[in-house]
């Protein structure tokens, strides 16, 4: 699909990606409050990842849910945030017509994948291992949620994705969309390296008592 209109950027592309980097914003500066100023690298870039991911949950795609349920649909609809999923729909229109496989990935999302966030950002400020455990489910709940959602149109011919504007293809559609692959696969890495060593070591030491 590839659209008639020629303008790559708008006032709502504007202060849509401003509303991004605000959100990128109140994460870091929070990871530098809340955390220790020793803190392992790997736990600020979490703690900011996930609050980051929290409030795009919460906000953006909530606004989605509440503008496409109950009848409602975002080509319908009408504010700032309409506006600002109108200028999406113009990348994957499937977003303007509450398409049920977009809105029931979206209710796992935001009622499921936006608290876990925000449980497992309280277990990183608190530095309770258990996180890891969670951050696993987390990330392969995104990560599901992300295939889930390009898959069945790909399969389709993509007949929904407009790639013929650079700031579509690439912010909306490629960038905004490849961090939920990329992170969600390294806090994987990462979490699966502290559980198994921590088994391994118990192994090891269990091991050690009984000779």
């Amino acid at each position: 699909m590839t659209s008639n209109n020629l303008e790559i950027f708008t006032a709502t592309s504007a202060y849509s990606l401003a509303g991004v980097a605000a959100m990128a914003f109140i994460a870091i500066t929070g990871a530098k409050v809340l955390l220790p100023k020793n803190a392992r690298w790997q736990d600020s870039f979490t703690f900011i990842w996930l609050t980051f991911d929290a409030l795009i949950h919460f906000f953006f795609e909530g606004s989605f849910l509440y503008l496409s349920t109950f009848g409602r649909t975002v080509n319908s609809s009408v504010g700032p945030f309409a506006e600002m999923w109108k200028e999406y729909t113009r990348a994957d229109a499937r977003w303007g017509v509450s398409d049920p496989t977009v809105v029931a990935l979206e209710l796992l999302t935001v009622l499921g994948a936006g608290p876990m966030c925000c449980y497992i950002i309280r277990q990183i400020v608190k530095d309770d291992p258990a996180r890891h455990y969670w951050i696993i489910i987390l990330s392969t709940a995104e990560l599901y949620g992300g295939w889930m959602t390009f898959c069945p149109e790909w399969l389709t011919g993509s007949p929904s994705l407009d790639t013929s504007n650079p700031l579509y293809l690439w912010v909306y559609l490629t960038f905004m969309n490849v961090i939920w692959v990329v992170i969600p696969v390294w806090l994987m890495w990462d979490s699966y390296g502290h559980i198994a060593g921590s088994l391994r070591r118990a192994q090891a030491v269990t091991k050690t008592k009984k000779n």
